[in-house]
């Protein structure tokens, strides 16, 4: 009997351990040959709030920002790029609505 309990034990924490990795799944946005997670560009949008604009996009030079974004900034369309990001996560992206969204439960 005690075997069983710790067998029924094992498989509920194997069941809660699966959806809580489900859960932490992100939801990826491609855009151009760039693959960046849906709250980088989240993370952008909010620190294009406190940066002003330059000859690249200011955040460029931001420490804080995601290092998924990075590797836009050394695009010559930088700032096209991540005006469109930032579209694309407006236009319900976490629903998956956008064909540029991955990563969907």
């Amino acid at each position: 009997m005690g075997s069983r309990a710790a067998s029924g034990l094992l498989a509920g924490v194997a069941v809660v351990l699966l959806v809580l990795l489900q859960g932490t799944q992100c939801v990826n946005i491609q855009y151009q040959g760039f693959r960046v997670q849906l709250e980088s560009v989240k993370k952008l949008s909010d620190l294009e709030k406190q940066q002003a604009q330059g000859l690249l996009p200011a955040v460029c030079h931001h420490p804080a920002l995601p290092q998924d974004l990075q590797p836009v900034c050394a695009s010559e369309d930088a700032t096209s790029v991540f005006r469109a990001l930032r579209t694309i996560a407006s236009d319900d992206c976490e629903l998956c609505v956008n064909i540029a969204c991955t990563g969907c439960l």
